[in-house]
């Protein structure tokens, strides 16, 4: 009975680390690149930096839309780190960048027979006896599909020597509707996953 409940035990294990180990691997690539001196125990607040092409623009920005959305997102991920959002005087400025393309990509579909019946008389019985072929393999086919890519880019800079000191980014394929806030928000999490 011990042996029974100790197998079990290493199964439901072994199945809760497969599950870990598979969704871990959906995640989008990120990319973090950061100074050498940048250590995140030496900086404890952050503000927000408008990024425009001079002080003059009034213009909307295209990324406008994911203002709300990337600010909750990397709030709640600095907020893991003991940082604070603050309007005077902070140790980091926070930007980022939002580029949507359009790209094509390379798929691979499989390519099956269709099923069939087929009908044979058999003299013998003097009936028509059918006799079903299921469909087979027979390969791929590879085809250009377009498809629009998200790249989300955050930067950091010490706000004493404005000094860039860590940016992180990810690209992730987008549905059709363009970026939404689950998005916004898988894409900021597997950045700061990186740091």
């Amino acid at each position: 009975m011990k042996t029974i409940k100790w197998l079990c035990g290493i199964f439901t294990l072994f199945l809760i680390a497969s599950i870990i180990l598979l969704l871990s691997g959906c995640s989008t690539p990120a990319y973090v690149d950061k100074d050498d001196s940048f250590s995140r125990s030496s900086y404890r607040t952050y503000a927000w930096v408008d990024t425009r092409a001079s002080s003059n623009d009034e213009s909307k920005r295209a990324s406008a839309f994911a203002d709300l959305s990337i600010h909750n997102a990397v709030k709640a991920e600095l907020n893991k780190w003991g940082w604070v959002e603050v309007t005077d005087n902070p140790d980091v400025l926070i930007s980022y960048d939002v580029f949507v393309e359009r790209n094509v990509e390379t798929r691979n579909e499989p390519v099956y027979t269709q099923p069939m019946t087929r009908y044979y008389y058999n003299a013998y019985r003097r009936q028509w006896i059918p006799i079903y072929y299921p469909s087979q393999f027979v390969g791929y086919q590879e085809y250009d599909a377009p498809v629009k890519e998200g790249t989300i880019m955050i930067s950091m800079f010490d706000a004493r020597s404005d000094k860039k000191v860590w940016q992180g980014w990810t690209t992730e394929t987008l549905n059709s509707s363009g970026i939404n806030d689950l998005d916004v928000r898988k894409s900021v999490k597997s950045i700061f996953r990186e740091a």
